[in-house]
Order: structure tokens, then C-alpha cells, then sequence
């Protein structure tokens, strides 16, 4: 049976700190780096709670096992997507816990530079400066229109089109641009998230 191994970098709202690199993933047959922007409705505090969250990067570097997988992409979770001229709603991720440590999970669309898709549900745990992330990518997932007008789809389903049965394994560096503002009441509102994550099967 064809064995294939990749690795992707996926989203995870996370509210923890470390350094990672995808050098160390690439013992597992590849890397890609992420780079992105993560945003948390109420904000993480000291105080444990449970909150939402949104996600978007990019990915870059990608390299896989795979002849002809594409190096580059974009993911996204819990975001407004526009598909055809149309904007649909990507499932929210949510989670509970604080800036020392937490759980969430959620659904991540990847859209790699070829225009294949890979959908991914996944969680993550984290504590003090650790986040493990784990998932498994799924066949689809079903996202409702936004206001849609007469006449338009009332939703859209994202099929997986790429790395179809892997599961994925991981950790991501939580960058909050001003470190303090967990002691505040409102908490750290967005952070750069970036990290590495293995995708196999």
C-alpha cells in the first residue's frame, strides 16, 4: 500500500509560547512554516473561560515526500470565506482555558497553490510555553452563506482534495504583541501564531 507522508501547517488557536521549527518535523518526510494571525472573542487573561477564536496565515517552505505537492498555501478557521463571488462562514473554533493554558478545537481549511483543498478537525492542548495539536483530515465540511441574496446557495461544502485519510501532529509558538495585556481585563483580543505541524498516513 502507498505510504505517503507530508507535512502541512494548520491553524491552531492557541494561547501558549514555543519555538518550534519544521526542520525538527522533517525527520517525519517534510515541512511547510506558518505564519499567522489568530484573533479571540472575549479576550485570554489570567483567568480560565471559555472564548472563540478566527485564524488566517500562510504557508511557505512546504516540502513532502510527495512528487509534485505544492510548496505554498493559505489556511484558514473560523473566518468569512468568499467562494464565487460569495461569502460563507467557516465553522467557529472555541476553546476554554487562559494565557497559561488551554484546549480548543476546531475545523481548518487548507488551500494549497495548486487549488487543491485539505480539510482538517482538529484540538489542541496547551500549557505553560507547550501546545500539542492533533487532527485528522476530513472528506468535507459544509460552510452556511452569509445573508445570501435570492436566488443564491444557502451554503457550500469544502471537499478534501489532497492528503485525503492523513492525520496530523504538532506544535505552534502563541505570539501576543504585547504580553502584559493577559493581566488586563481584556485580555490579548489577536496574536501572531506561527509553527510547524506533521501531516501522515
Amino acid at each position: 500500500m502507498f505510504r505517503r507522508s507530508v507535512l502541512l501547517c494548520l491553524i491552531a488557536g492557541i494561547v501558549t509560547t514555543l519555538a518550534f521549527s519544521s526542520t525538527a518535523l522533517a525527520q517525519s518526510g517534510g515541512g511547510c512554516d506558518l505564519q499567522g494571525t489568530a484573533s479571540f472573542s472575549p479576550g485570554l487573561n489570567s483567568n480560565a473561560q471559555n472564548f472563540n477564536y478566527s485564524f488566517h496565515g500562510n504557508l511557505s517552505s512546504c516540502q513532502s515526500s510527495e512528487a509534485g505537492a505544492p510548496a505554498s498555501g493559505s489556511v484558514s478557521a473560523g473566518e468569512a470565506v468568499t467562494i464565487g463571488g460569495q461569502q460563507f462562514q467557516e465553522p467557529v473554533a472555541s476553546g476554554n482555558g487562559s494565557c497559561g493554558s488551554s484546549t480548543t478545537s476546531g475545523t481548518a481549511i487548507v488551500t494549497w497553490a495548486d487549488g487543491t483543498t485539505t480539510v482538517v478537525q482538529y484540538s489542541t492542548t496547551g500549557a505553560a510555553a507547550a501546545v500539542h495539536l492533533q487532527g485528522t483530515v476530513a472528506s468535507s465540511v459544509t460552510l452556511p452563506a452569509i445573508n445570501p441574496a435570492p436566488g443564491q446557495p444557502t451554503s457550500t461544502t469544502v471537499t478534501t482534495t489532497r492528503y485525503g485519510g492523513s492525520s496530523a501532529l504538532g506544535l505552534l509558538t502563541f505570539q501576543p504583541p504585547d504580553p502584559t495585556a493577559c493581566n488586563t481585563a481584556g485580555g490579548v483580543t489577536a496574536a501572531g501564531i506561527s509553527g510547524a505541524i506533521g501531516l501522515s498516513s
